[in-house]
């Protein structure tokens, strides 16, 4: 090996491998290629790591130790030796395929300007073209003249024939330069050696074959090494880093193992079998992953760099203010810090330049791109480390005192806010569209995650490899699950839940906050949405959002499953229903009502709990997702405004339309099979232009009673509670017995919209009729003030109208208008 390394380098060298070099030493030059294989062979081969049953075996690792002793097996040298040789096994292939494409034209046009020289050396002796010193004679004017014909008589078909005829004009030239004293003319003297030059150049071409690259291809053949190879990979990277022009030379190296896919296809091929190509594209996908992993050091050199950048320029470069004092000119010219940043930012410019010298290459069936290999390199380097980042981030003690939420989210805002504007600066410099880099991987992070987490609560799993947001050549990397979440995008959701939950704190909707029920402190408020799309962005919130849909159709079919096992199968259950339904049907007063009404309730009492929380959850959900889509539709507006009205136009126009329809049967509307509405709301609902509380969750089936129900449900729950005038809401008597107005008013009309309007509409007729038949019999109260229950029930009227964007005309057909303008001035408050 110390041998070929210094012939190879001398072989490589600018200028060393020349056309006339390669046609004169063809036989040296696959003897030094011989050479080089049969080295690189026998020590990768005997200084390998040995398989674990054979490192088990002591002579086994003996022997391999003695070899690496006696041989002085150094591992660098000998990969730079395979560099070498690859290097030069590719650059005398490419010769000699050039060779072989243009042997016809090349030997035509030597034996044409052979032939033009013999005729201009006839006419010189023929007298016509004067030349110094050049006597007219005849003999040679007629030799010469007749060597013309014979080279032109040269027939590229009958090489052999040609060959011969080639070596005895060559003898021919020799003989009459020494006999007829030509020597002493120098211009004579040069044509007839340029002509055996020529004619020498003829033979060499002529004898050009395709076996040598058979039998190159054959020598050079590294399939033994499939497995071998991947020991170097560090000494490659180590490499590009110290020289990224590397990359070139690795180009060689990799077609050199592309050999390894002729072995497995040889018979195959010979079979005529029709796995050829199924075989050839896997054979090729793993040597591609292999190119992909070797030169990932680039965009991991390259981010580590564009850490530093950032770092220097958010920590240590100041911003320049409008207007500056002369004086503080060198304080704000930071010298030091530019030129670190320039230094960097060149660093990362020749390492993307190493990689984009690469040519296109095709390794075995796939053709590698160098341009799109770096930008994949980047994307994977970039989801990684985002995804890392997000994982790391999102993790929350759920037993501390004060959430970690909001710092939490400050912290990964910067990481991310870091990434994106390393991005902006680096795009130009290697040559990529970052934004749009950012935004689809950014994008894809979030949505794969997302859809990981919501298989929580789906039948049929969406595995990892069925996921359409998952690539084999970028992978999103997966992490343990904590918490019983996931991913971050699930401890994200329930550490939002866990901090708004309706049991402990109470939601101000003219606040847009919540406050915890002991302390009085404000727990969360609307700028948490603020910081949570600076930290994961609008995929994070509409991912986010995606999520509670999810938790809320869960909710709300528990809700359903719980109604129809504990209740309507229950004959004691409906026989009650049944039997209040009928009292209540038979006059709009009914008689006794506190006593009528608290009697059923009361009967209820247990069966209330699971479904008060079920109700709590949804509601508080939905409020949740009212703030995403308030956050949504602020950004939409302010960073694309014109996105935004566009969108708005298109909504409200396809709604009119379709409305239309409805009421007109015969106008048109979209087919089942057009995408157009799927589409839309789509881009709606990440625009924030969506309503959540008009939104359908589940399907469901006519309930019976199921008005009454909710309506029972509804008072019960109403008689815990007083109006607290300082916050213009209901709340509990008991801090004990907690209940927030809000999230209980949002999910109660959450449940009612995803039934069949009538049931709202019996609901509204319930509570007129509950009102109503109270208010009867407290006409007489010497105060003048609303019983309790009632003013509950017509705050709770109120907000129900206001959520659900009902008009109410629904109301004031069973609650008097009067009653429902003038009720705040009689109103019992705290």
């Amino acid at each position: 090996m110390q041998q070929l390394l210094p012939i190879m380098q001398q072989c490589l060298q600018e200028g060393a491998l020349t056309e006339v070099v390669v046609l004169d030493r063809i036989p040296k030059l696959m003897n030094t290629i011989r050479n080089c294989n049969v080295v690189l062979r026998w020590l990768m081969l005997h200084t390998h790591a040995l398989q674990p049953s054979a490192e088990s075996n002591k002579k086994c690792r003996q022997l391999r130790d003695q070899v690496i002793a006696d041989s002085g097996h150094q591992p660098l040298q000998l990969f730079q030796l395979l560099l070498m040789t690859a290097h030069f096994e590719l650059k005398l292939k490419d010769m000699f395929k050039k060779l072989l494409t243009e042997k016809q034209s090349k030997w035509e046009t030597h034996k044409t300007e052979s032939q033009e020289r013999m005729v201009e050396l006839s006419e010189v002796f023929s007298g016509t073209k004067p030349l110094t010193r050049v006597e007219k004679n005849e003999n040679l004017q007629a030799w010469f003249g007749e060597m013309a014909k014979q080279i032109g008589s040269l027939s590229y078909e009958d090489s052999t024939s040609a060959g011969r005829k080639i070596v005895q004009l060559i003898q021919a030239l020799e003989e009459v330069q020494e006999f007829h004293q030509l020597e002493t003319i120098l211009q004579v003297k040069q044509f007839l050696a340029d002509t055996r030059q020529l004619l020498y150049q003829m033979i060499r071409i002529i004898n050009i074959n395709e076996g040598v690259l058979i039998t190159m291809q054959i020598v050079a053949d590294v399939s033994y090494a499939w497995e071998i190879i991947d020991s170097y990979t560090i000494f490659m990277q180590q490499g590009i880093k110290r020289e990224p022009s590397l990359v070139i030379k690795l180009r060689a190296t990799f077609l050199k193992l592309a050999s390894a896919l002729d072995l497995p296809l040889v018979r195959i091929s010979q079979a005529n079998s029709p796995d050829l190509v199924s075989v050839s594209q896997y054979y090729s996908r793993e040597l591609v992953a292999y190119v992909r992993k070797v030169l990932q050091i680039i965009p991991q050199t390259m981010f580590r760099l564009l850490s530093q950048i950032v770092q220097l320029q958010t920590n240590r470069m100041k911003e320049l203010p409008t207007r500056l004092d002369k004086d503080r000119l060198r304080e704000y010219a930071q010298l030091d810090e530019r030129y670190q940043v320039t230094k960097l930012t060149h660093d990362i410019s020749v390492l993307t330049e190493g990689i984009l010298m690469m040519k296109t290459t095709l390794v075995g069936i796939i053709k590698i791109d160098p341009k799109q290999l770096l930008e994949d390199g980047i994307r994977k380097e970039l989801v990684t480390q985002v995804a890392t980042a997000l994982n790391r981030n999102l993790v929350f003690n759920p037993r501390t005192k004060t959430s970690e939420l909001i710092p939490k989210l400050e912290m990964l805002g910067g990481q991310i806010d870091g990434f994106r504007r390393s991005f902006e600066y680096i795009q130009d410099y290697v040559n990529i569209y970052g934004l749009k880099i950012w935004q689809e991987e950014m994008s894809r992070i979030i949505d794969y995650n997302v859809e990981q987490e919501c298989n929580s609560f789906l039948r049929t799993k969406v595995h990892d490899w069925q996921s359409v947001y998952q690539s084999t050549t970028i992978r999103i990397p997966s992490f343990p699950p904590i918490d019983g979440s996931i991913n971050f995008i699930g401890r994200l959701a329930r550490e939002i839940i866990r901090i708004t939950d309706p049991k402990v704190t109470c939601y101000v909707n003219h606040m847009k906050a919540w406050y915890d029920v002991k302390t009085r402190q404000e727990v969360a408020n609307i700028k948490l949405f603020e910081k949570l799309e600076s930290a994961v962005g609008t995929p994070g919130l509409t991912g986010f959002d995606r999520l509670l849909c999810f938790m809320i159709v869960r909710e709300l079919q528990g809700f359903i499953t719980k109604l129809q096992r504990g209740v309507y199968r229950d004959k004691a259950w409906l026989e009650m229903f049944a039997s209040f339904s009928t009292t209540l049907g038979q006059s709009g007063i009914v008689q006794q009502p506190q006593k009528l009404y608290s009697t059923v309730t009361a009967k209820a009492a247990k069966l209330w709990p699971p479904f008060l929380d079920m109700i709590l959850k949804v509601g508080q959900m939905q409020l949740l997702r009212d703030l995403v889509s308030n956050q949504l539709s602020i950004s939409c507006k302010f960073d694309s405004k014109n996105l935004a009205s566009s969108l708005a136009t298109f909504n409200e126009a396809l709604l009119g339309e379709v409305q239309a329809h409805y009421v007109d049967p015969t106008l048109p509307y979209p087919k089942e099979e057009s995408l157009l509405i799927y589409e839309l709301t789509s881009y709606v609902e990440a625009a924030g232009m969506a309503n959540p509380f008009m939104k359908i969750y589940i399907t469901t089936k006519k309930s019976p009673y199921f008005a009454l129900f909710n309506f029972l449900f509804a008072i019960s729950q109403l008689s815990k509670l007083q109006y607290v005038k300082n916050l213009g809401l209901l709340q509990s008597k008991k801090v004990a017995e907690h209940l927030d107005e809000v999230p209980f008013v949002v999910g109660m009309v959450t449940l009612l919209r995803q039934f069949h309007v009538e049931n709202t509409t019996q609901f509204f007729a319930l509570v007129g009729q509950y009102v109503k038949s109270i208010i009867e019999v407290s006409l007489g109260s010497k105060t003048g003030e609303l019983p309790q229950d009632i003013a509950n029930a017509l705050l709770f009227l109120e907000a129900f109208l206001s959520y659900s964007n009902l008009p109410r005309k629904l109301v004031e057909q069973y609650v008097p208008v009067y009653l429902l303008e003038q009720f705040h001035k009689n109103m019992p408050v705290v």
